[in-house]
């Protein structure tokens, strides 16, 4: 974790054009996209809003782009650094109430060992099944009444790595905290080193194809859900990806955030949860823009609409552990033979090759087993490992899946074929720590939310939470749609353009 330092805009420009040009998109469209504002962005030693400015950036010009080569008008997009770390800092009320978005057990606890052998630990039970798993483990009771104090002191028990290991055996969520160089020294990091950030892969041929963008009449009559538009274009209201079909099966949050990104740009995202898996109350903040159903692939005849529906997408994006929708019979090849063409998005914790591939994995595991949690403490004077001030790993991996779904659109559309993009949480940290370290990092004020804010009615209750922060030129980014709960909406596609 010791790159050279590199701070302000060029950094963030420089990343972007990276990400850019990696993906194959023509350099051109690049003097379409200006980043303002400067690192420290946010109380932290990582260039956090140079990572979330290039991710959003490029996500958002390469749908402008998408959008202008569908008759759409050429945009500028703009990404400021305030901008951005506040939408990515999950800030949001329901009803004049903050959710409380952790579970009381879930956080840092001290093991056996000293910290050089690794001797804290995180847990995420944000689940109740994780965290009576967790619970059961440590030969406490299962429940919510269990104190952290009796976890605490189980905890003393066993050494960080000695945990981690038992409870992945159980599937439970667990990590040790390691520095940056116990983490270089795992053959998982060795197996992420030969990965791409952004992995855009085709998987299957078929036939160039586009979508129809909305009608003018269609256009005209969902233009005002939102508000009435102030853009400067005089046309008829045509977001870019209008009336393109986001078919979303992901958990939290990376992968919601991927999701709600693209639904700003107007894409129709139906998000599909199964009826007896649990949810946080951040669902309502990042189901902005989309449908909401919910089918049980356990049912055939859930699965069989599942099938009806991926015939009629042109992204299929999922952010389930690696394997579990490919023995559904949802994997991105199985995909591409039901639907030549489809542009498949893959979320995992910890990429894909090596001993971790599998494993489950959160934001703050993979900070916790990577080195970013003990780099920054370090860098603040503490001892104890320091959780990075927002959950930066999930935005900036939300933002990338939704860069690598346009960008793999566009290559569908010039040169045919079905595609598959991947992302990984443990990527993304290598690369936020590949940008270096930002001086007087940790003296930077905390956020502010004032003025960054939006108000609507929402199926959750009364919803305040910050506005996209990437603004188009000629097209606002917004969302037509109010968050709703799972199961709100049927599990069909709505006419293109309605």
């Amino acid at each position: 974790m010791t790159a050279e330092p590199q701070t302000g805009p060029a950094a963030a420009v420089d990343a972007a054009r990276a990400l850019w040009l990696e993906a194959g998109l023509p350099p051109a469209a690049l003097e379409r996209l200006q980043l303002t504002g400067s690192e420290p962005a946010v109380p932290s030693s990582f260039a956090i809003a140079t990572a979330l400015q290039a991710s959003l950036g490029a996500a958002a010009l390469a749908a402008a782009e998408l959008g202008a080569a569908n008759g759409g008008p050429t945009q500028t997009v703009t990404v400021d650094a305030a901008d951005v770390v506040r939408e990515a800092a999950c800030h949001f009320t329901l009803d004049g109430r903050r959710p409380e978005l952790w579970d009381p057990i879930s956080g840092l606890y001290r093991c056996a060992g000293d910290t050089a052998e690794g001797g804290w630990v995180r847990v995420h039970a944000n689940f109740a099944h994780h965290r009576d798993g967790v619970l059961q483990l440590l030969g406490l009771p299962a429940g919510a009444a269990t104190p952290r104090a009796a976890v605490e002191a189980a905890l003393r028990g066993w050494t960080a790595l000695d945990f981690e290991a038992a409870a992945s055996e159980r599937g439970l969520v667990v990590a040790a905290v390691r520095s940056a160089t116990q983490w270089q020294a795992h053959p998982q990091a060795a197996a992420l080193a030969t990965q791409p950030l952004v992995a855009i892969e085709r998987i299957g041929d078929a036939p160039p194809r586009g979508w129809s963008p909305t009608s003018p009449a269609a256009a005209a009559a969902t233009a005002p859900v939102m508000g009435p538009f102030t853009g400067p274009f005089t046309g008829p209201f045509t977001a870019p990806l209008s009336s393109l079909r986001v078919l979303e099966l992901t958990r939290i949050l990376a992968g919601p955030v991927a999701g709600r990104t693209l639904a700003a740009y107007g894409a129709d995202v139906l998000l599909v949860n199964a009826p007896h898996l649990p949810n946080i109350e951040a669902l309502a903040d990042t189901s902005r823009g989309k449908l909401s159903a919910q089918l049980d692939l356990r049912r055939e005849e859930d699965a069989e609409r599942l099938r009806a529906l991926v015939r009629e997408s042109d992204v299929f994006l999922q952010g389930y552990r690696p394997g579990a929708l490919v023995g559904r019979g949802f994997g991105p090849h199985a995909l591409a033979r039901l639907r030549p063409g489809i542009v498949c998005v893959s979320l995992s914790a910890y990429g894909t090759a090596g001993p971790w591939a599998a494993r489950r994995g959160f934001d703050s595991l993979v900070q916790s087993a990577t080195g970013l949690n003990v780099a920054e403490a370090e860098a603040f004077g503490e001892a104890k490992p320091r959780t990075l001030c927002l959950p930066a790993l999930d935005f900036g991996a939300g933002f990338l899946l939704a860069f690598g779904a346009a960008a793999a659109l566009r290559r569908q559309r010039q040169e045919g074929g079905s595609w598959h993009v991947q992302v990984s949480l443990a990527g993304v940290g290598r690369w936020l720590a590949s940008l270096g370290r930002v001086p007087g990092g940790p003296q930077a004020p905390a956020l502010r939310f004032e003025g960054a804010t939006e108000e609507r009615d929402s199926g959750f209750g009364r919803l305040v939470a910050v506005r996209h922060s990437a603004r188009l030129s000629a097209t606002p980014a917004r969302w037509r749609r109010p968050s709703m709960p799972p199961g709100t909406h049927a599990a069909t596609w709505p006419a293109r353009g309605a």
